[in-house]
């Protein structure tokens, strides 16, 4: 995220200067620190608390990569994870998720039957254990988890792909409509000159999924994020990750 902020800045005023923040902030303070102009930008997922009280820049920045959801399963489970073809299917087993993350809510507002826990590492053991059939994770995320968990009997499922909106925005203060406009601008001049693209698919992490992953031979099912926000530029194609274009 800050390669693609220092990108889009570099359109519009190429003489920004960038100074990271080295401490590791919980979202209170993280809020607080824009809200108190300490922090000029932050990054997050869109949130109703995000957006109530800081000024977002409505373009996805990671092209919406984090609701393209892939499973952590059962390794003894993939044939029946074969016979799964519809979004019906997919609602007669159960998903395993933290209590408190905001792809859980997603997920039962789409009546997807969910097992949750307060703790993320509970969750594989759990899954092994047989207290829910799927583990759904961010494109990045399962096979790094997987392999770091060679005792435990998990495998990535090869069949399907669960999709939903999902947006990570830069934030600035409420006012600060200077900032929010020059975000902006930098973002869609990247986003037309190709750069942006450059970026993004060239980022090791995007290359090593992409590779992976086999995006193009899984059977997507798509749902409805209820939590997103009207405003939500869900008209702009180019902002958000194309499948039909890998």
């Amino acid at each position: 995220m800050f390669n693609v902020l220092k990108l889009v800045m570099s359109k519009v005023d190429p003489d920004t200067t960038f100074v990271q923040n080295d401490q590791e902030l919980n979202t209170a303070r993280a809020i607080g620190a824009v809200e108190s102009k300490k922090l000029d930008v932050m990054w997050g997922g869109s949130t109703s608390t995000y957006e109530d009280k800081m000024l977002p820049i409505r373009i996805p920045a990671l092209k919406g990569l984090l609701g393209h959801r892939i499973f952590i399963i059962r390794a003894s489970d993939q044939e029946k994870f074969n016979q799964i073809h519809s979004l019906e299917d997919l609602k007669k087993l159960d998903a395993g998720l933290g209590k408190l993350w905001g792809d859980t809510k997603v997920m039962k507002l789409a009546d997807i039957p969910t097992v949750t826990t307060m703790k993320y590492p509970n969750l594989f053991l759990m899954l092994e254990g047989g207290r829910f059939d799927y583990f759904p994770r961010a494109l990045h995320e399962p096979w790094v988890e997987v392999k770091s968990r060679p005792e435990l009997n998990l495998a990535i499922e090869k069949h399907l792909m669960l999709i939903y909106p999902f947006a990570q925005y830069f934030y600035v203060e409420k006012s600060n409509k200077t900032l929010h406009d020059k975000i902006y601008k930098g973002f869609e001049m990247a986003i037309a000159d190709g750069s942006y693209n450059k970026l993004f698919f060239n980022h090791p992490m995007i290359k090593d999924v992409l590779e992976q992953a086999n995006l193009k031979q899984r059977t997507v099912i798509r749902i409805k994020n209820a939590t997103m926000h009207p405003d939500t530029p869900f008209d702009r194609k180019e902002f958000w990750l194309d499948l039909d274009n890998l």
